[in-house]
């Protein structure tokens, strides 16, 4: 009999779309004919209390009298939102557009504190549509029921977490392990409910929980708990982003009341090698594992005894989203920043061109773990075989590649091969700043289906960047958003205060160089994150060589990641948060770049030492001209009518040929010799990009000069210079 293995998310994580990893995991399980069922509790969670039923049960159940006036307000509401919850949710879920135009009127939804804010975002919709403003309107009411939820029911809800701050910087199980003592909260009890049909219809010898965040931590450990009260014979392991950097040197036993198992780094292996322990377990034998943690009398374990090697990612198989509610997934749009609301509205399948981070060298990354450290890409046409049947598996061509930092020469090997293939796709991804991302190669991507690209700026400064090893210039930055801005492609930037030994002078000229990067309208999004210091990137192991000192050097008997610290200058980085933030709110909508950087802040700063047009002027450098011999050639373009005729002039004559070229948008027309022409109009169609191969500018300057002459006179004619200018590429 085969081993059934449940593999879940627990609550909470995004509402519009999966956490991949157990997709990615069951797609493993698939290549090795292992039955996998799988279930996102988040959504089934969400999906449960936000409906009729769940909120008449919410408003009925002995729960805390509210205190603050808004509770009070929502309370006296209660039938406006149980008569309205279920066709919000249909609407966000995309089974009601037509209810935008109700929500939009402002006298369909009750309104608590959260609409209170739209007074300030009026504004902000001028662009935006009637779906995308109800849509807002929407996500500010489940907000306001959110809000019902945290003062009434369990203070500890979020929708995109829960119980959050019991799980950061946890490095004592003490207070998590109370909590989980306590009775179970009217949260829990949901979850159990879901949670105990599942497991009834599956019946699963192993339990498989993935946990991300530290926002999954407790109700990773309340599904344990229950699973091992009321089924205690099966096996439960947990795996995931959390445990991979948080629970490296776990040694509390009282983790393993709750699992079985912990597994560290890619899961395939340790989870086919648990699969073999569970369904050979009335056999004695030396069982082997990867990575594993376990109870061995009494004490923690670790067991890395399997000398097989981890599987190549071309092994793993396409991610699966069977099992999955994918029509369930509710879009939210919770704040107007461009790329967070691309991040929360709509669904994405998720995909990776390659494991690890090809860079691997920023000082404040976890470098020193396999997740980043082991750079291993995916070839392109594998990636475009994965693409296609997850969009026949899931009917949603739209992509998020989760990579640490996707690899130029990689996306555009993609690039062309989606081109190659005519897939109609978008996607976007995660990049490094670097200078490989030349005007041309954006216009690739963009013409493949890439709308959005995200990267590291940082701190904007090239002493602390150089510090980081970041290894580009706020320049060089600013010229690559310049390209990807041109090309439509839009650009968010993260953004790093706080970083050790950055001076209050630095942090002041970072915010400068933001705000000339929204000016110039290189930068549509962006967001301000506070360093912080963890155990496995060179900064958490070697302090003392980034000017900062830890607070202690004992180790925790469980989570162990970020570091408390002081900076050797200090300085009170925190104080700067909220001005960083409401400058760069305002900068995003294009507004407010004439304030002086000190009305941002309600204490003094020095003035900045950057030059006003410092960023402007380097976008005005002249362009390099020069063309390496490597370089491929594409043409984006379709096949020109030729048309010849004779030209005149003094008495002479000549024959000329006519090229007339359609694209989307317009068509164009260039003339040159009869026979360059018939030329140009063959090189053409080999260069094509749905052509299987590459043409290198050296190979195209060969082949000319075979004919002609002077292969530079014709290469910057004016001819050429209009196909450049509609997708003659240089790649």
């Amino acid at each position: 009999m085969k081993t059934q293995v449940f593999l879940i998310t627990p609550p909470f994580t995004q509402l519009n779309t999966p956490y991949p990893a157990t997709a990615y995991i069951k797609g493993f399980l698939n290549t090795k004919n292992i039955s996998a069922t799988q279930a996102d509790l988040g959504i089934e969670v969400i999906l449960k209390l936000f409906s009729k039923e769940g909120l008449i049960n919410l408003f009925q159940s002995n729960n805390q009298q509210p205190t603050t006036d808004n509770c009070k307000r929502i309370l006296a509401l209660q039938e406006e939102y149980i008569k309205t919850i279920d066709s919000v949710i249909a609407f966000l879920q995309g089974k009601n557009p037509t209810l935008a135009l109700q929500i939009c009127q402002e006298d369909y939804l009750p309104e608590a504190s959260r609409f209170i804010q739209l007074e300030e975002l009026d504004w902000a919709f001028g662009s935006m549509g009637t779906q995308d403003k109800a849509k807002h309107l929407a996500t500010l009411y489940l907000e306001d029921i959110s809000d019902f939820i945290v003062e009434c029911v369990d203070a500890n809800f979020g929708f995109s977490r829960y119980a959050e701050r019991l799980g950061r910087s946890a490095n004592s199980f003490d207070e998590l392990y109370v909590a989980l003592q306590q009775e179970p909260t009217y949260i829990d009890a949901v979850l159990f409910s879901l949670l105990k049909g599942r497991i009834g219809t599956i019946q699963p010898e192993l339990f498989l929980i993935s946990v991300p965040f530290p926002g999954n931590l407790y109700a990773a450990f309340r599904c344990a708990q229950w699973v091992k009260q009321h089924h205690p014979t099966i096996k439960i392991a947990m795996g995931g982003g959390f445990p991979n950097t948080e629970l490296r040197s776990l040694s509390d036993p009282r983790v393993f009341e709750f699992f079985d198992y912990i597994t560290l780094d890619d899961g395939e292996l340790p989870v086919e090698l648990l699969i073999d322990v569970v369904a050979s377990n009335a056999v004695k034998k030396p069982f082997e594992f990867k990575r594993t943690f376990l109870l061995e009398n009494g004490e923690v374990v670790y067991k890395n005894n399997s000398t097989r090697s981890d599987y190549k990612q071309s092994e793993v198989g396409t991610p699966d989203y069977s099992d999955l509610l994918l029509d369930k997934y509710i879009s939210v749009i919770e704040i107007v920043n461009p790329m967070h609301r691309m991040w929360s509205d709509g669904r994405w399948n998720k995909l990776t061109m390659a494991h690890g981070c090809y860079w691997g060298k920023c000082t404040f990354c976890d470098i020193s773990l396999d997740y980043i450290k082991i750079y291993e890409p995916i070839a392109a046409n594998l990636l475009c075989d994965r693409m296609e049947e997850m969009i026949a598996q899931t009917g949603q061509n739209g992509f998020h590649y989760v990579d640490e930092a996707a690899p130029p020469a990689l996306m555009r090997a993609l690039a062309l091969e989606i081109l190659r293939r005519k897939l109609s796709v978008t996607w976007w991804t995660n990049i490094r700043f670097e200078k490989s991302f030349s005007a041309d190669l954006c216009l690739l991507l963009k013409a493949s289906g890439c709308i959005a690209v995200s990267g590291g700026l940082e701190v904007a400064s090239d002493r602390l960047l150089q510090l980081i090893d970041k290894g580009v210039t706020v320049e060089q930055v600013a010229k690559v958003t310049r390209n990807f801005t041109e090309a439509g492609i839009m650009v968010h930037s993260y953004l790093m205060y706080g970083y050790p030994t950055q001076t209050i002078q630095e942090t002041v000229d970072s915010l400068e160089m933001v705000r000339q990067l929204f000016e110039v309208g290189v930068l549509q999004s962006g967001f301000w994150h506070q360093f912080a210091m963890t155990a496995h990137s060179p900064v958490g192991m070697f302090p003392e060589k980034f000017g900062a000192i830890k607070e202690t050097e004992i180790i925790g008997t469980f989570a162990n990641n970020d570091i408390n610290f002081t900076d050797k200058t200090g300085i009170d980085h925190d104080k700067f948060s909220f001005g960083l933030k409401k400058s760069l709110f305002n900068f995003m909508h294009g507004i407010c770049f004439d304030y002086e950087l000190q009305e941002w802040f309600d204490f003094k700063i020095p003035k900045t030492k950057i030059h006003p047009d410092y960023i402007s002027n380097a976008l005005n450098e002249e362009a390099d001209f020069n063309i390496k011999p490597t370089a491929k050639i594409v043409w984006l373009g379709g096949k020109p009518l030729a048309e010849a005729f004779t030209k005149s002039k003094k008495g002479n004559s000549w024959q000329m040929l006519s090229l007339t070229f359609h694209d989307k948008k317009e068509s164009f027309t260039i003339q040159s010799g009869e026979k360059e022409g018939e030329w140009l109009a063959e090189t053409l169609g080999k260069i094509a990009v749905s052509s299987e191969k590459v043409y290198s500018f050296q190979e195209i300057k060969s082949d000319f000069e075979t004919h002609f002459e002077d292969f530079e006179l014709f290469w910057y004619s004016k001819p050429v210079n209009t196909l450049r200018e509609f997708g003659l590429l240089v790649l």
